[in-house]
């Protein structure tokens, strides 16, 4: 069964989250190349979570024009 865009966007900022979170505890440990790369991956999800945002409403406001 197809993942629901919604649920994907939640994937995506639960994702982000713990990604900031390992950034922070590396960080923390003194691991600042890890938490750098940690920090990367956080912020490509999140990059995506706004790309399927603006996808989904674009697609509903297409929908509500058309009814």
């Amino acid at each position: 069964m197809p993942q629901s865009p919604h649920n994907r966007i939640a994937e995506l900022h639960n994702l982000a989250a713990h990604a900031h979170t390992a950034a922070a505890v590396a960080h923390g440990k003194g691991d600042h190349l890890s938490a750098h790369e940690l920090t990367k991956q956080a912020h490509e999800h999140s990059k995506n979570v706004h790309k399927l945002v603006e996808e989904l409403s674009t697609k509903k406001a297409t929908v509500t024009k058309g009814t």
